[in-house]
Parts: structure tokens; sequence; C-alpha cells
């Protein structure tokens, strides 16, 4: 399997597209492989591992068949694993990775040793999401191959340390493979976060808004209408601080206040002991960056990576 560098040569532009829950399905990822950034989804968004093992298989097929009709390859997938003890699956989902060995794999909230010890050694390139320097100091422990830096104003589950100062502390002890996340959503931005540091950039928020992704149409018009001041950062809704869209948290019945109050316990306004609650909280509360003030249509992933490449070489 090809190192990191192999794999980044292989890209039109200098990105991976984040996976995204429920967002990020085959049809996004092939989309963005065929048009030449790293494509991903989370594992669970395939709601068991035996679809997982469906989709793997569906995504490389749909990625060979395309590749033999066209001059340049497609760009290689990753797929994201929680590695929690909390995820059931991730024994049997580590298997179904094994079987595929997908070319990227990209490990989340937990220590990614397990998958390490058993991926990795078949040639999957293994990045680990961190949003502080003490987390990535671990994750380097531990043997990965690369870091994904999810600053201040990503969207989902993000840190809350400023991109410059998040790139530039973890510079200082680690010269491997880096990517930025948070408030990356054009041509321009993907070119600061390589001046910053990073090697590549991660864009989710702005990929929500496109034709190829898995949201609802009334999710993606919050897009459109959403900008910075618009995101709430809030532990609410699944213990992990996050950011999310105010239109779809007062959409659920809830203000900005119900969500922000001090020493309110993390996850108490859909109740922490209400599984039910807390999976429609899943559903019905949209995340998003606060790059969001710079969507205003919803064109196809090639169209939008095209778009970006202008913008990338026009400041490159």
């Amino acid at each position: 399997m090809p190192t990191f560098d192999e794999l980044k040569s292989q890209l039109r532009l200098p990105v991976i597209g984040a996976p995204m829950f429920l967002v990020s399905t085959p049809d996004l990822v092939v989309a963005q492989c065929r048009a030449g950034i790293v494509g991903a989804f989370p594992a669970l968004n395939a709601r068991t591992s035996e679809i997982l093992d469906e989709w793997l298989t569906e995504i490389q097929g749909r990625l060979d068949a395309s590749g033999e009709n066209r001059k340049a390859q497609p760009a290689p997938y990753a797929v994201n694993l929680i590695v929690h003890k909390s995820n059931e699956r991730l024994d049997d989902d580590i298997e179904v990775l094994a079987r595929h060995s997908p070319p990227m794999l990209i490990t989340s909230v937990g220590n990614p040793s397990a998958a390490l010890e058993r991926l990795k050694p078949l040639g999957s390139v293994v990045l680990h999401d961190v949003t502080t320097a003490r987390h990535a100091k671990k994750a380097i422990e531990a043997g990965v191959d690369g870091l994904i830096l999810v600053a201040n104003g990503a969207g989902g589950h993000a840190g809350s340390i400023n991109p410059f100062a998040l790139v530039e502390e973890i510079r200082t002890f680690w010269d491997g493979p880096l990517i930025l996340s948070g408030c990356i959503g054009s041509g321009r931005a993907i070119r600061a976060a390589e001046i910053l540091g990073a090697d590549l950039a991660y864009l989710g928020t702005r990929f929500i808004a496109t034709q190829e992704a898995n949201a609802e149409d009334a999710y993606k018009q919050m897009l459109l209408d959403a900008g910075a001041s618009d995101i709430v950062y809030t532990p609410q809704f699944s213990g992990v601080p996050g950011s999310y869209l105010e239109a779809s948290i007062n959409a659920a019945g809830l203000e900005r206040k119900d969500v922000l109050l001090p020493g309110q316990d993390a996850g108490s306004t859909y109740g922490a002991g209400n599984r039910r609650k807390r999976k429609k909280a899943w559903r019905d509360i949209w995340s998003a960056g606060q790059g969001v003030g710079t969507i205003d249509d919803v064109p196809s992933v090639a169209d939008l990576v095209e778009r970006l490449e202008a913008g990338y070489k026009a400041v490159a």
C-alpha cells in the first residue's frame, strides 16, 4: 500500500472531504474521489458491520470502474472509525476493514492502538483526530501516521483552540503529516492551511451543501441562510462539545440559551438517560462549522472541486 506522500501525490487538490455523520455515504465519497480529493465516510453511517462491508465493496468497485474510463485515476478514499470503548461495533468493524484495507483510516474519539495493531500492517495510512497538543502526543506515541487537527470553528465535534495556535504548537514537536480542519471552504483557505503548516485541508461543511450529500433539503437551505454567528458550540447534544446550526436547535423547540446555561449537565437538554431522545437529537440537530457564511449554492461535487481548484491556483 502507498505511503501518505504517495497518496497525497494522487490528489488534484490537497483536500480530504471530512467524514460526516449521516451525510457521507457512498455517493458522496465516490463523487469526491472522482473529482480528485479524498472522499471519506464514518463507518457507523453504515447501519451494521455487514452493510459496511457492502459499502466498501461498492465504493471500490465504482472507483475501479470509473478509473478505467478516465485519464486520471480517482483519488483514494478513507474510512472514519470511532475507537472509543462505547463503540460496540469496533471489533467487528475492524475485521471488515482488515478485509478491505482502505487506503486511509481516520480514527477518532479514543485510543487508536487496537485499530493500528490490526490495520496498519495491512497498509492503511492511519490519521487520528486531535483537538489539543496533549491528544496529539498520545496519538503519536500510539504510532499513527498523521494527525488531523480539529480546530475551533470546525463543524460537528470540534476543539476550542484557534487553528493558528494549534498548528504552530503541534509543529514544535511533530513534523509528520498534518491535516487542518476548521472553517476551510474555499481554494484560498486551502492554500492558507498549507502556508500555515498543514499538508492537507479537511473540508466538511461545504460538502454538505452539494447535490450528492445525504442531507435533507432543509439542512442545505439552513447552510445557505446561515452565517458564522448562527453556529452554536455546545456539549449538550452528545456530551462532547460540537458546533451546530442554531436554526436546527430552534426547530427542535429550543433556544440558544437553553443549551449554553453555565453548569448545565452535558446532555441534560435532551435527557442524559433518555437514549431515544439522544438519538433524535443526532437526527434533528444539524452540525455545521463557522465557515457557513460563504456558502450560497448547492453545486455538484465536481463543480465545487473545480471552483476550489481555480481559487487555489489563483493564490498558489
